[in-house]
């Protein structure tokens, strides 16, 4: 693991709390609940080095997502609307990759490298629905 590329040199677009919370239609602070609950995760980065997150674990809100907007509810006129969500499929990989001992950054690395046997990253292999595949290769790391 001490070989990985860095996570700056792999990713190529990055959110910012305040950037992932417009997205989300969340608040700061429950962008961080999630950070925190590893539902998410990101790095620091930059200088001033500041959190912040793949863009490519947000994936657009379709027309079906029960979190869309109920007509009708009273607190909907002032709620922000989510343009996003988290991937899926991330949370359980995630938690994977904490198993096999990755900190985020490690985690952040391993799901941006490419990787020939995919084709392409499993980031990418997790967005097309390949979750369980992406989960079996992060199991064999221990």
């Amino acid at each position: 693991m001490n070989a990985q590329p860095q996570p700056d040199d792999l990713v190529d677009s990055w959110l910012t709390v305040p950037d992932v919370a417009e997205e989300l239609g969340l608040d700061a602070g429950k962008v961080r609940r999630l950070l925190k609950e590893r539902r998410i995760v990101g790095v620091r980065r930059g200088e001033p080095p500041v959190l912040s997150v793949p863009a490519a674990f947000l994936v657009p809100v379709d027309a079906a997502n029960p979190r869309a907007a109920v007509p009708g509810r009273p607190d909907e006129e002032e709620a922000p609307v989510a343009r996003a969500t988290v991937l899926a499929s991330l949370q359980g990989t995630l938690s994977v990759l904490g198993d096999v001992g990755m900190s985020d950054a490690e985690a952040v690395a391993w799901l941006f490298t490419p990787d020939e046997t995919l084709p392409g990253r499993p980031v990418d292999a997790l967005r097309a629905g390949h979750k369980t595949e992406i989960r079996r290769r992060a199991q064999a790391l221990l």
